[in-house]
């Protein structure tokens, strides 16, 4: 529970540091209330840049605040948690993209989902994110394309984009690996009125049970522009605050599985964490070596191009 001399506190550092908070939808709901801006990783990156403080605190794992100082190299960004990490953001190795330009040569295009390393972004020829994977795939101009690092995604992008060769690697979010079909079934026999509605890093078993696929943001959109009372939401349990203080004033109800989904890295990011972080400058993310911080940059400019198309 947060108290008045807390959020007095967070609100005064900020002010010291001309700083704003971002987070994302997965930590903790405390964390969220403290924050400026809430939303999805790459939408906080990119809402980054254009906000006037010279501080960024980015309450998430670290390829987040990765992305966010690559696209704002002269501000300071911070994390109150520098050992909250991504395992899916490591699962690729280089010479996997080695060896897949080496087969297709100039007919292939290196696709890297925002959730990786600064290092993965820069072997790619673009970035894409869970709401827009599907469009820049498709607007690529070249037949194959290795999609890095998760292979759910890359499934399910392969499946709506069928004049594309896509070739998956063998990574995925652990998380949303291990949501289990059973329990969506089980779910669905409890509340069958009650529309399913998952993350595309799912795997392909439990997306075969969704009436709904699409990023964290779109989730929550579509509950929130939803007629049903209940609904099954296959993302991480983090999500549910930002659905109920959405739907606040609706009777709408929000159904996870009974293992409960949680990211043991996102749950890293407290309130505690946060007001230390503000208060002593700490966790501060500096900018890779500029070979790779071109390359990554240069990605994720290309994926901002040609989502605008």
């Amino acid at each position: 529970m947060l108290t008045e001399g807390l959020r007095a506190e967070v609100a005064r550092l900020k002010a010291e540091r001309d700083a704003a908070v971002l987070a994302h939808y997965y930590v903790p709901p405390e964390v969220q209330e403290l924050a400026d801006h809430v939303g999805d990783s790459f939408a906080l990156a990119r809402l980054a840049a254009t906000l006037p403080c010279r501080t960024l605190v980015f309450a998430g794992v670290r390829f987040m605040a990765e992305s966010a100082k690559l696209l704002s190299p002269d501000k300071t960004v911070l994390m109150p948690d520098p050992a909250a990490d991504c395992p899916m953001a490591h699962m690729v190795r280089h010479e996997t993209v080695v060896a897949a330009r080496a087969r297709y040569g100039d007919d292939l295009a290196v696709a890297c989902y925002v959730n990786s390393t600064a290092e993965a972004k820069s072997w790619s020829d673009v970035c894409v994110t869970s709401s827009n994977a599907v469009r820049i795939v498709r607007a690529l101009p070249q037949k194959n394309v290795l999609f890095i690092p998760d292979r759910h995604l890359g499934s399910y992008v392969a499946r709506q984009v069928g004049e594309k060769n896509v070739l998956l690697n063998d990574g995925c979010c652990p998380i949303h690996q291990a949501i289990s079909a059973d329990e969506v079934r089980a779910l669905k026999e409890a509340f069958p009125e009650a529309p399913v509605l998952a993350h595309p890093e799912c795997g392909p078993e439990v997306m075969a049970l969704a009436d709904v696929a699409g990023s964290t943001s779109q989730i929550i959109e579509a509950a929130v522009a939803g007629t049903a009372r209940d609904y099954i939401v296959l993302t991480v349990d983090g999500v549910r605050g930002e659905l109920e203080r959405r739907c606040a004033g609706t009777d709408k109800r929000f159904h996870f599985p009974a293992t409960r989904p949680a990211c043991p890295d996102m749950d890293r990011i407290t309130a505690e964490r946060l007001v230390a972080c503000l208060r002593e400058g700490t966790g501060e993310v500096g900018l890779p070596p500029v070979e790779v911080a071109d390359g990554a940059r240069a990605a994720l400019t290309r994926m901002l191009e040609l989502g605008a198309r």
